[in-house]
């Protein structure tokens, strides 16, 4: 007989009656009935339920022993009486009647239980990582992690993708957030940097002549964590092909993604081939973000032409119009007959997140006219409330609430009061995902702290203006073939057609103040292989942690990572950041300057 064990805990069942087995694992929990002793008996497989008599020489050992003991036991398989069985156990017919009982490894007092999937502060935690990985959610969750994974990378390798790892030692990068630096100690005084993604190492595999590359790969970013980011280090499926288009890219990766969310998305439907395409200035007008939750099916709509009407007197409104603001409406279907504090709650909430408050109009029919009621109402004609109704689709009975302010903020605001609403009057469905790409994102945006032309998204895409056009362009008119593929709200992954000429480089550079010796000398490395003869070539980089943040149905993607950082990028269970030892610094020739109080 083998050492540990003949049998798993979960495979223990009626076709094992009347023969001795073997199992070990983890006591899950005890029930002392007197004269039996009952225990679940746990491993990564399941559950298998043993117990002992009060006349078995074991008996006083298992009563005395602690949850989460490692033990190890021998036993004759008997069947469960028909009113004991355990229907939600795959091995809840039969139970194991001790014979041998051996302590492999004892427990200490629990600083939080297994049993019972209780809610813990997340310090604690991250701190028994281990044994928070015991209990049956995280258990599962991070089975998930490597069943995406796996099954993710098969897919990939079928359709002819191959993996390469690129380095996890390089340079540093000047765009993006920042980096985390590694001390040489070969080198003195210098640093390699952890890659961020790797970006234009994947770039180069292309110019290398190979035609369609994946990595999962870790990419490090010194940032704030949140609950959808891990601070630190994060993994993302990379992926690169080699002379393809925008479309060539989406119906490579589509597929994968409907198969992935199909096989683990438990039941619940996914968005069919091929995924909805939506420009980012329609994304921004119609849902107020540019990772919009398509399960809501609200939309919103750009009304300030009404504002501007004569037979529409809302000063307050007009003035921000005049200065060049915009007002965007968000339908409330089925409200109107709402609490007058429904609606005062809903201004309180948005001047909470920084806006200037909502204006609100009720709809209603009166001798079979629409009219406007509300603290606004009164301010619109029966023909304006009527366009009104006509552009956003509003009938009897719904309310419409209104953002007013300089664009983007009346973006922002209007996106939350959209999704609020959503939440608020159950209109989002949790029995789905849905999938769309945003594209044509602007290539530039215009920094107001800065108070300069920036890069809006990745500076490496291809602009949708060629080389000789683009000094005559207005550099904030030029978009890029640049997209994201978004689910349920949540950003997926980006993605661009590459920029693979250097002289149109140079050009896209120059915008925002990048001379050509800037340029040779950040991306020397890019620029010199773009030199020497590069395929048009473009791709993307899916978070994993995402996409299983999603499938295990979690908004937290500390759920779903085996030993991530708490939120201030703290390892609580192995204690990092440390302090370096003198010998350490001593070796890179690094000296520590205390930070003046």
């Amino acid at each position: 007989m083998h050492k540990y064990r003949t049998h798993t805990c979960s495979e223990v069942t009626k076709k094992n009656s009347g023969t001795e087995v073997k199992l070990s694992g983890w006591i899950h929990r005890k029930r002392d009935h007197g004269n039996l002793l009952f225990f679940d008996l746990r491993d990564h497989f399941g559950l298998t339920q043993c117990v002992i008599e009060n006349s078995n020489n074991f008996f006083k050992i298992v009563e005395k022993i602690k949850p989460e003991s490692v033990v190890c036991i021998i036993g004759r398989v008997v069947n469960r009486s028909a009113e004991t069985i355990n229907k939600d156990l795959f091995t809840g017919e039969v139970e194991i009647k001790v014979s041998s009982f051996e302590v492999l490894s004892e427990s200490n007092e629990l600083p939080m239980p297994v049993f019972g999937e209780q809610d813990y502060p997340e310090e604690t935690r991250l701190k028994y990582r281990f044994i928070d990985l015991r209990r049956k959610e995280m258990h599962e969750n991070i089975i998930l992690r490597s069943n995406v994974i796996s099954f993710i990378r098969n897919k990939m390798i079928d359709d002819g993708f191959l993996e390469f790892q690129t380095p996890i030692l390089t340079a540093s990068s000047p765009e993006g957030a920042r980096d985390f630096l590694v001390p040489s100690r070969m080198h003195p005084g210098k640093f390699y940097a952890l890659p961020q993604a790797p970006q234009q190492f994947k770039q180069m595999v292309m110019i290398s002549g190979f035609d369609k590359y994946f990595q999962i790969a870790p990419c490090f970013r010194d940032e704030d964590g949140r609950a959808d980011r891990s601070p630190g280090e994060h993994y993302q499926l990379d992926i690169e092909m080699s002379f393809v288009e925008q479309e060539d890219i989406f119906k490579a990766v589509e597929p994968i993604f409907f198969e992935t969310f199909t096989k683990f998305g438990k039941g619940k439907t996914v968005s069919k081939t091929p995924f909805r395409k939506i420009t980012h200035k329609d994304s921004m007008l119609k849902y107020g973000t540019d990772k919009p939750d398509l399960r809501n099916p609200l939309e919103i709509f750009d009304v300030t032409e009404i504002i501007k009407r004569e037979d529409v007197k809302l000063d307050i409104f007009k003035k921000i119009v005049n200065k060049g603001g915009v007002v965007r409406a968000i339908p409330a279907p089925n409200t109107s007959s709402k609490p007058r504090s429904f609606f005062d709650g809903y201004n309180d909430w948005a001047k909470e997140e920084g806006a200037k408050g909502l204006g609100y109009i009720l709809l209603e029919k009166n001798k079979d006219k629409l009219i406007g009621k509300g603290p606004i109402g009164k301010f619109f004609s029966e023909e304006a409330i009527n366009h009104l109704a006509k552009l956003c689709n509003l009938k009897a009975n719904d309310a419409v609430f209104f953002s007013s302010d300089k664009l983007k903020e009346a973006e922002k605001i209007s996106g939350m009061v959209r999704q609020k609403l959503g939440k608020d009057l159950n209109l989002i469905s949790d029995k789905k995902f849905e999938f769309c790409w945003i594209t044509d994102f602007p290539m530039y945006h215009y920094d107001e702290n800065e108070k300069k032309i920036d890069f809006s998204h990745n500076p490496f895409s291809m602009p949708q203006v060629n080389l000789n056009d683009f000094d005559k362009a207005d550099p904030l008119s030029i978009l890029a073939y640049q997209y994201d593929l978004v689910c349920n709200g949540y950003e997926i992954s980006s993605g661009a057609i590459r920029n693979h000429l250097p002289d149109l480089m140079y050009k896209v550079f120059s915008k925002v103040g990048y001379s050509k010796e800037d340029v040779n000398k950040k991306f020397e490395g890019m620029i010199k292989a773009l030199s020497y003869g590069a395929p048009p070539h473009g791709g993307m980089a899916p978070g994993i942690d995402r996409i299983v943040m999603l499938l295990a149905g979690k908004n937290n993607i500390r759920e779903i990572t085996l030993f991530p950082m708490n939120q201030n990028a703290q390892d609580l269970l192995m204690g990092a950041p440390s302090k370096p030892t003198e010998n350490q610094l001593k070796e890179l020739n690094i000296k520590i300057s205390e930070k003046k109080k």
